[in-house]
């Protein structure tokens, strides 16, 4: 169960990873968060993570390291979302994987 929830956390960031740099719908969230020039750290931050936790798999440091890197970053798009006013439902991505990679972090590989 747990090497599931490691490879949905990895296969979403990478995805959101990557679409940092693709997608304009993306670009433009990070600059509704008024956060347009962070848009690609983000995304190399989130594809190098998302490698960490599927090599936590293997090396469970690195993958706690990862997640609790994650955990931390969805702790601070959640400080985002709520500066910038957005609705409980705008917010439920960045807490529900706030919740996952900070049990992943704490729980261990």
């Amino acid at each position: 169960m747990k090497t599931t929830l490691i490879l949905f956390s990895a296969l979403s960031f990478l995805g959101y990873g990557l679409g940092c740099f693709f997608s304009d719908y993306l670009k433009g969230e990070f600059r509704r968060y008024h956060l347009g020039a962070q848009c690609r750290l983000v995304g190399i931050l989130q594809c190098a993570a998302a490698m960490g936790l599927v090599a936590g798999i293997f090396i469970p440091g690195i993958g706690q390291a990862a997640a609790a890197g994650l955990a931390l970053m969805m702790l601070v798009a959640l400080g985002v979302r709520i500066r910038i006013d957005d609705s409980i439902v705008q917010m439920l991505p960045a807490i529900g994987y706030l919740l996952l990679n900070g049990y992943l972090g704490v729980a261990g590989f």
